[in-house]
């Protein structure tokens, strides 16, 4: 209870204080990604929450809506324009998801909030990410974020939700300022992006 309480209110002061001293960096994100991406300029999409509660997820825009002959959109490398990459490689796509922690949907640090469509493709012991909130950040964004496999990423999801503490979360968010800064593990070997979950090896 003490560890919920502490990192609420750690949640509530981060988001406040990102939401107001970044301010002139959200509005000139947000210009030129209306300039460069044209609209919308904010991406939003439903994400399970804690106990597969569903949500509105908002990040920075960073990749186009470009298409092919037959209508059907373009792999990601040819929609992830310069612009969107580096907005990545800083994080600064992320910005608008403060709100998100704001509004008590999701933490500073936990695990990232993945598709809707994955949740029925989990395991029983990979769905016990979702016993916690998800966050901007988490152990496995600082333990390769999108150049691990997927069950990794959930194996360093559960290990999370399993040792859980307020100082695990401030060794998080210092060793996510180091990987923001290097620009580590943005892409998955062979894609801009990690492919698309399909169900674990491990089932």
């Amino acid at each position: 209870m003490i560890y919920l309480i502490l990192k609420r209110a750690f949640d509530i002061v981060a988001a406040l204080m990102g939401l107001l001293f970044l301010s002139p960096v959200i509005l000139v994100v947000a210009v030129l990604v209306r300039i460069k991406l044209g609209r919308p300029v904010l991406f939003v999409q439903e994400r399970p929450g804690k106990n597969g509660v569903i949500f509105k997820l908002m990040k920075f825009r960073s990749m186009t809506n470009a298409r092919d002959d037959k209508g059907q959109l373009l792999s990601n490398a040819e929609r992830l324009p310069r612009f969107g990459l580096r907005l990545r490689s800083l994080s600064l796509d992320e910005l608008p998801t403060l709100l998100n922690v704001l509004r008590g949907q999701m933490s500073i640090v936990g695990p990232r909030p993945l598709m809707v469509a994955y949740m029925p493709l989990y395991n029983d012991d990979q769905a016990r990410r979702h016993l916690v909130k998800p966050g901007i950040t988490g152990w496995a964004q600082v333990n390769g974020r999108n150049a691990i496999s997927w069950d990794e990423k959930f194996r360093f999801d559960v290990w999370y939700v399993d040792n859980k503490s307020f100082l695990l979360d401030l060794r998080i968010i210092w060793m996510t300022v180091g990987k923001v800064i290097k620009s580590e593990g943005i892409s998955h070997e062979g894609d801009v992006a990690m492919p698309r979950f399909t169900g674990s090896q491990n089932n």
